[in-house]
């Protein structure tokens, strides 16, 4: 079996068309035009998609389809609460069944990503070891506070991240309850990560994984059973659905056991005043127990939506297309001398269309305010909220600063035209990033590579300054 999710299938199912002729999906802004700084417009290029994902239309349309019979869930007897409360579960089932769920896994809706693994940080048992790896998000490698945590050193190959894992995992008290949370698809790299491989060597040693699929989802098929992962969590943003709702998938036992996340109506399945003025409460035991208060249903509803447009639109299909898109961008990054692509496994490795690189002589925060204001292309930069991961791979040291933004600069400092602004700036100690999926046409990433390779040779065409740590165009 391959060492990384679902890709053997992936690379060897036939697709029917070429990817090149493969239209990307309807999402929402597709023809949104923005002024640029050296005059008239252009339709914008969101390569910005490890973010925050544009809607896709269908999810749109489903949600303004349903808007007119909102409703509160559970708890009403009218026609559009029953409704509502149909389509709340509804999408539940829908969800398990996109992620492959066990029978008796729970899906419990949050706010994203990092409140999924917030909410199985609170239910952890007492004394629980968290192993994590210092290439997570930030939302995987900061919620253990009140867990005894080992942080592992950033693997270079993923038979590396096996054996690290392995090797911690055996040196630990094999009594005691123990997580090993890791990502599927790097934020940063784009590297998919052998998520099967990991989650043998926990099972192995007694301890369960969490897989934060947040940049995994979006791009390739997850299934809970073929991972063998004991949770999944992921974000409705990242997955072509607005509203800021999450999922934390998987087994049930510690979920039930704990006491709630969040204290309050719909968690409580009865409560009771005592003789002495206290109250007795007997909670939910299903995901209810985990969801208090009215919850996001419209949010819900798009990420269902959002996994039955993908779907349909077949996993194969998409990927192929995304591999095409990578390639295209990859060669022409790899034509520019000056840029260098971070990487932890290799030019080799599987990805997703995530990847990050820095420019010889530029700061990363004025390339990408460059490539924003003079050419309507959206990328990100700065440290991705994973900041050891890119310090390490941009070799700096773990406690050199680096923050997100542009850095500070005399007040009216400002670059010359055509000029790098690394002489004025010092080095740059973060990164720009571009990422895409199933609604970028080729258009955006030609226009993309045509534009770093303009940069390079001529530099900006406008002058920039640096306001609220932000390398912004000067006016």
């Amino acid at each position: 079996m391959s060492a990384y999710p679902n890709a053997t299938a992936t690379a060897t199912s036939a697709v029917s068309a070429d990817p090149a002729c493969a239209e990307p999906l309807p999402v929402l802004g597709r023809d949104v035009t923005v002024p640029l700084v050296t005059g008239g417009e252009v339709t914008y290029a969101a390569l910005d998609y490890a973010a925050s994902a544009p809607a896709l239309q269908r999810v749109w349309d489903d949600v303004a389809a349903y808007a007119p019979y909102y409703g509160s869930v559970h708890r009403g007897a009218g026609y559009l609460s029953q409704l509502s409360t149909d389509l709340f579960e509804q999408s539940r089932a829908t969800v398990a069944a996109f992620l492959d769920c066990r029978p008796a896994d729970q899906v419990v809706f949050t706010r994203s990503t990092t409140d999924s693994l917030n909410l199985l940080a609170a239910v952890l048992p007492a004394d629980c070891q968290v192993f994590v790896f210092e290439t997570e998000h930030h939302a995987s490698l900061l919620p253990w506070r009140d867990a005894q945590v080992t942080c592992l050193d950033a693997p270079r190959t993923p038979g590396e991240a096996v054996a690290t894992l392995e090797r911690a995992l055996a040196d630990r008290d094999p009594y005691g309850p123990a997580l090993v949370c890791v990502t599927g698809a790097s934020n940063v790299t784009g590297e998919l990560w052998p998520v099967r491989e990991l989650a043998a060597a926990a099972h192995a040693h007694g301890a369960r994984i969490v897989l934060d699929a947040a940049q995994l989802a979006p791009h390739h098929p997850v299934s809970v059973r073929e991972l063998d992962v004991d949770w999944v969590a992921f974000s409705g943003h990242k997955l072509y659905a607005p509203f800021g709702s999450g999922v934390l998938a998987g087994r049930a036992d510690w979920l039930r056991e704990a006491e709630p996340y969040l204290a309050g109506g719909g968690a409580s399945r009865t409560v009771a005043r005592r003789e002495d003025g206290g109250v007795d409460v007997e909670w939910h035991t299903t995901a209810a127990r985990h969801e208090a208060g009215s919850p996001n249903v419209i949010g819900v509803y798009s990420i269902a939506s959002a996994c039955r447009a993908l779907e349909e639109a077949g996993f194969e299909n998409l990927v192929a297309r995304e591999r095409h898109l990578i390639a295209k961008v990859r060669e022409g990054l790899a034509e520019v001398p000056a840029v260098r692509v971070l990487s932890l496994f290799g030019d080799d490795a599987p990805r997703v269309g995530v990847i990050s690189f820095v420019v010889d002589g530029w700061n990363s925060s004025h390339f990408a305010a460059a490539l924003s204001a003079e050419h309507g292309i959206g990328v990100r930069d700065g440290l991705f909220c994973a900041h050891p991961l890119v310090r390490t791979l941009l070799g700096s040291e773990p406690q050199e600063p680096g923050e997100c933004g542009a850095p500070e600069a005399a007040p009216g400092e400002r670059s010359e035209v055509g000029v790098p602004p690394a002489e004025g700036w010092g080095r740059s100690l973060n990164a720009i990033r571009v990422s895409f999926g199933a609604g970028t046409p080729d258009e955006h990433v030609e226009r993309f590579v045509r534009a770093v390779k303009e940069l390079v040779a001529d530099g900006a065409k406008w002058r920039y300054r640096t306001e609220d740590g932000r390398c912004v165009p000067a006016v």
